[in-house]
């Protein structure tokens, strides 16, 4: 049986760490995001429908008036801010586009921790790290953009262990 040679499988295993860590910032980044639309689509609804409520209860009663068309005026102003902003999209994309990268990182995880030490053929191994780093770019070029502020929260998060898993943490084997 072939065994790949020695310096390829490294040079491979090291670009498979970097699409595990880029493809790691940028979910975390595309969750971060997803989560602050989210909010935006609470903090934006809610007050909507609840100022559409009292504003319609108001407008029975003949003394508010007033009270019930500056309501009225409120609640279109977020109506409007929710359509325009579209917090529920944003945040359903963002969401999406971090499920791709984080499934991207489990790939490269498993070809690199499973896979990688098994092939012999180098043309088929450069062509499996070609797909998963095409897959990376194809990911970067269609997914929404991030704020710095998501992929700050993101850093310090990984930085801060968030996106370790025990068995790596302990540096078990099992």
């Amino acid at each position: 049986m072939q065994v790949l040679d020695a310096d390829l499988q490294t040079k491979i295993g090291a670009e498979l760490h970097r699409v595990e860590e880029n493809t790691l910032y940028s979910s975390k980044a595309q969750y971060n995001a997803s989560d602050r639309y989210s909010g935006r689509h609470v903090w934006l609804g809610v007050p909507a429908a609840a100022l559409s409520a009292a504003a319609g209860a108001a407008s029975f009663s003949g003394q508010w008036e007033l009270v019930a068309g500056m309501m009225s005026i409120a609640v279109a102003i977020l109506a409007s801010l929710q359509t325009f902003m579209k917090p529920s999209e944003q945040a359903s994309a963002h969401k999406a586009a971090g499920d791709q990268f984080l499934a991207l990182r489990n790939d490269a995880r498993v070809m690199r921790e499973i896979k990688l030490p098994l092939l012999t053929d180098p043309q088929e191994t450069v062509t499996a790290l070609e797909t998963l780093v095409k897959r990376q770019n194809d990911l970067n070029a269609s997914s929404p953009q991030v704020a710095r502020r998501d992929f700050e929260r993101a850093r310090n998060g990984i930085e801060g262990g968030e996106a370790t898993n025990v068995i790596d943490a302990q540096g078990a084997k099992p």
